[in-house]
């Protein structure tokens, strides 16, 4: 798993250097393997932003952004990352995220899918696990035919500046509201420019995901 997320990642052409950020043994050995990079973090921290910040400590800190890869992506687009990298540097952005438009009933009110409105220029106005927003006077069977919805995509793209700066503020209400970190940056007033792709990102957290993935390549 953790070789394949490394090789795809490895395949994006606008990204320097990999580096797996890992709390275990197990998997720095299993990097060894491959020859990857890796870096040792704490077994501490609250969440992956976090641990992208120590990792970019420990590997001396001279790099202008951080693209923070789950380990459980060995689907992951290559051509996503370089999106996100992108959008970085051309629209100088802080931090950047993908968002892919909902097309089914099931996923827009599945509470596990958080969702993400945008402004005219694509920054994101708030993240839910309520759909949103919400259409008044309209049947729920028919919201997704009046309105565009978006699913946002796990992955981020990082200032080197920034994430120092929100890895140290505290959680707030909205975060602890929907148990979404990037709300605490939003009501902090950082901004989160969000891309939008075509592409589904597949991640693996259980043996069953992986099998129901290989039957449909």
């Amino acid at each position: 798993m953790i070789r394949r997320v490394y090789e795809q990642v490895l395949q994006a052409s606008l990204v320097d250097e990999v580096v797996v950020a890992t709390d275990d043994q197990r998997i720095a050995n299993e990097v060894d393997t491959f020859n990857g990079r890796w870096v040792m973090t704490l077994p501490s921290h609250p969440s992956g932003t976090d641990r992208c910040f120590e990792a970019l400590q420990k590997t001396g800190g001279l790099f202008d952004m951080v693209v923070n890869v789950q380990g459980d992506e060995p689907f992951i687009d290559p051509s996503q990352i370089d999106q996100l990298i992108r959008l970085i540097q051309e629209e100088k952005a802080e931090i950047g995220t993908l968002a892919l438009r909902i097309a089914d009933k099931e996923t827009l009110f599945n509470p596990n899918v958080v969702k993400v409105v945008v402004d005219d220029q694509n920054r994101a106005l708030y993240f839910s696990r309520h759909p949103i927003p919400y259409m008044r006077n309209v049947n729920a069977d028919e919201w997704l035919a009046h309105q565009s919805f978006y699913k946002h995509l796990g992955i981020y793209a990082f200032k080197s500046e920034i994430l120092g700066k929100i890895t140290q503020l505290p959680m707030t209400s909205l975060e602890k509201a929907e148990s979404l970190e990037q709300l605490r940056w939003l009501q902090n007033g950082i901004r989160i420019k969000v891309g939008f792709t075509e592409t589904q990102s597949q991640a693996v957290d259980t043996p069953e995901d992986l099998q129901k993935l290989l039957n449909n390549i």
